[in-house]
């Protein structure tokens, strides 16, 4: 993908208001809080996806996690079908097949390679973006210090792990990237969050006959369905809704940085719930990548803050 088509610019970025319901727990929370909400929920989805790959396999799983957020989505949003322009349908079918393809690449790499490992490969996606979306020099600051911690935190060594695996992984980051421009897209052309459930409808069309070849009636077990349709909510429709109306008011370059915390949040759950205890080197990779977040952040705060309102 050319950087020109999908780069976008800081007022492109921030022009949508957020409108609504859904603009008003996003204005109580703020933008950040919004990114940070989506990651933990996508972590705790994350974790139930993993239990749920044996009865139903990574494809299935990532079918009836699209399929139950795009009914969600639908009944919740009622999308407005008529009225929308040519490029309007273009950018949400684009949304859509980028969604339905970042999440069987990454499923499909956590078949094959550690989760923690897949999270960090995948992150070097939104890393990338970061980089080329941004402006201003001292992004590559933040950038370059988020990236050593997402290395520190994989151990600085990926040697010895699948490599299909990570082939798979680092795809899923770059649909990453491209999820965040289209999102940002998506979110300027479609009122509240009707995009995000026409977007996730797509995905779930496409990746159907792809699931059912690969798992078929076993899609049709009561507790599957039930399992995966906590991962839906948990991984597809809070995060998705959550990042999409941050993405109105908060630059491309500043979301993409933010996302570098999802290895750190998925360290932080295994300790909390899964007992596994922390190393110094983790620590430390976690405290890097925070670090590089916050100062992102307050880079932002300070651009906005140095433009005068007219």
């Amino acid at each position: 993908m050319s950087t020109s088509s999908t780069t976008p610019t800081q007022s492109s970025v921030t022009t949508a208001p957020v409108t609504g319901t859904g603009g008003r727990f996003g204005g109580s929370l703020g933008p950040v809080g919004l990114v940070l909400a989506g990651g933990i929920s996508v972590q705790f989805g994350g974790a139930l996806a993993v239990t749920l790959m044996p009865r139903a396999g990574a494809l299935g799983v990532v079918t009836l996690r699209l399929l139950v957020a795009a009914i969600v989505l639908m009944i919740v949003c009622r999308p407005r079908l008529r009225g929308h322009s040519r490029t309007d349908w273009g950018t949400v079918v684009v949304f859509g097949l980028t969604m339905g393809a970042m999440n069987g690449l990454f499923y499909a790499s956590v078949d094959r390679i550690p989760l923690g490992a897949a999270v960090t490969l995948e992150v070097l996606g939104p890393l990338a973006l970061s980089v080329i979306a941004s402006r201003r020099a001292v992004n590559l600051v933040w950038a370059g210090l988020a990236l050593a911690g997402v290395f520190l935190l994989a151990g600085g060594n990926f040697s010895g792990l699948d490599p299909v695996g990570v082939v798979l992984a680092l795809g899923a980051g770059s649909m990453w990237a491209a999820y965040i421009v289209f999102s940002a897209r998506t979110g300027r052309r479609f009122p509240q969050a009707d995009g995000l459930a026409l977007a996730m409808a797509v995905a779930a069309l496409v990746f159907l006959p792809i699931g059912l070849a690969e798992s078929g009636t076993k899609l049709t077990d009561p507790v599957t369905i039930a399992l995966g349709a906590g991962v839906a909510i948990l991984s597809s429709v809070l995060p998705y809704t959550l990042e999409l109306l941050a993405l109105r008011r908060l630059p491309a370059s500043t979301f993409a940085i933010l996302m570098s915390l999802e290895p750190a949040i998925a360290a932080t759950a295994g300790f909390l719930i899964l007992d596994q205890a922390l190393t110094a080197g983790q620590s430390a990779a976690i405290a890097l990548v925070i670090a590089a977040s916050m100062g992102a952040v307050r880079t932002q705060v300070g651009r906005r803050k140095a433009v005068p309102e007219v």
